[in-house]
């Protein structure tokens, strides 16, 4: 035998593996992004696709391990408070969506083979079958009874790895005001809201029928948490705050509008069992890094008073942004330095005249260990579709709700326009992609 003979087949080979092997180390994404990545800006690498469109009124969503995606509309739309989506073809777009449910709501997610949903009064969980879109049998009532007034009635929630369920209670009010949000009225001490509202409530995740009263209050002293999710890499609760209103309305003679426009903070909570964050007696400054005690009990801006005991963020975002959900990234498709970090929804602010309306956008903040490695950074944005905007109404999209796919693509929900993206990773993305 000639060798030499061999020696081109034996070249072409090592050059086909090799290859191989480079083709193999490379991060393509699942599926092809659209040209204008869905009308929305991203990192460079980053690509989006929009799944599905005019959902209705999206609020959160998850993503099934079959890649099937339920969505949660505030408003009923054909019939139902919930969206069944599925991509039949492979190319990411949702060619199958069904409504289903017999109410609207805003929390939504799995566990054990369960579509758990929480309108605003309540927690149902479906019983999901292996292959068909949407349940068949009605849902069961985890928790029933839950305070739902006409003020942060959203029902977030998540599960821990034990068998619990946390529940976010908006409390009905502004700042404990009676009338609230009343000018010069001070707010009432103690506050009762705090004693059916204002914090997280735990649940068994798997106990049905119980009421609010067979929960246990975990932590108080938050206004409302849309935002929560549980960091199983951490085996620990975060939410984010929605920070109080209408300083310069209601005490005029304290701040001005453009105190008011920028405080106080949009806060970022590390929860422990016990923790008390100090609403509605309190609000954290970001300019003085501290909490300080809320004019409708006696502070004037700068007194922090009781506030001393109130625990603070571990991090603080820009006024009235509306943090709407946060999702700790557990997958494998996106750079390592996303692993274990924060995304966060922010559905935009409504009331920081005189200055522009702000937030709109998805941001990621990098962990290390239980806290923040870094500053925030913007990851999404451009849903707005214009540089000035006066109103939220005027925004073309509102981020509101996050999931992470199967495959580790990052999913956003719009509630202006109940829109999807699906966001991939492209670690060599083709010319014009």
């Amino acid at each position: 035998m000639n060798i030499r003979n061999y020696l081109p087949f034996a070249i072409a080979a090592l050059f086909l593996l090799g290859a191989c092997q480079t083709a193999s180390n490379e991060k393509t994404p699942p599926v092809q992004p659209d040209a204008d990545n869905g009308q929305i800006q991203l990192p460079e690498n980053f690509g989006a696709l929009v799944v599905a469109d005019n959902l209705g009124k999206a609020r959160h969503l998850v993503v099934r391990e079959n890649g099937d995606i339920y969505v949660a509309i505030q408003n009923m739309k054909n019939g139902g408070g919930i969206a069944a989506l599925r991509d039949t073809s492979g190319d990411g777009k949702a060619d199958l969506i069904q409504y289903f449910g017999e109410y609207p709501g805003t929390g939504i997610d799995i566990r054990n083979n369960y579509l758990y949903f929480s309108p605003d009064s309540a927690l149902f969980r479906y019983r999901l079958n292996e292959d068909k879109l949407v349940p068949e049998a009605d849902f069961e009532t985890i928790v029933y009874g839950l305070t739902s007034q006409n003020q942060h009635a959203a029902k977030s929630f998540t599960f821990d790895g034990s068998g619990n369920v946390y529940i976010n209670i908006g409390a009905p009010s502004n700042a404990c005001q009676d009338p609230d949000r009343t000018p010069g009225v001070k707010g009432q001490d103690p506050c009762p809201i705090l004693e059916y509202a204002g914090g997280i409530w735990r649940f068994s995740a798997e106990k049905t029928g119980q009421s609010q009263q067979d929960g246990y209050r975990y932590a108080t002293g938050i206004r409302n948490a849309v935002a929560l999710d549980w960091n199983s890499a951490e085996n620990t609760l975060y939410a984010l705050q929605h920070g109080r209103d209408q300083l310069s309305n209601l005490w005029p003679d304290l701040f001005t509008d453009e105190e008011s426009a920028e405080l106080p903070a949009e806060e970022f909570l590390l929860i422990k069992d016990g923790s008390d964050f100090g609403w509605p007696y309190c609000y954290f400054d970001p300019s003085q890094n501290k909490r300080v005690l809320g004019p409708e009990y006696g502070g004037d801006g700068t007194q922090t008073g009781r506030c001393d005991s109130a625990e603070n963020p571990i991090m603080a975002f820009p006024a009235h942004w509306a943090p709407n959900d946060v999702l700790f990234y557990t997958g494998d498709q996106f750079p390592e330095r996303y692993k274990n970090g924060a995304f966060i929804a922010f559905h935009g602010s409504w009331n920081r005249a005189p200055l522009e309306q702000a937030g709109y956008v998805v941001v990621f903040v990098p962990f290390d260990g239980a806290h923040p490695a870094g500053d925030w950074e913007i990851f999404a944005e451009g849903f707005t579709g214009a540089d000035t905007l006066l109103s939220p109404g005027d925004a073309r999209f509102r981020p509101m709700g996050l999931a992470q796919g199967p495959d580790g693509s990052l999913y956003i929900a719009d509630s202006q326009q109940g829109r999807v993206w699906r966001v991939v990773y492209q670690e060599n993305p083709e010319p014009g992609s």
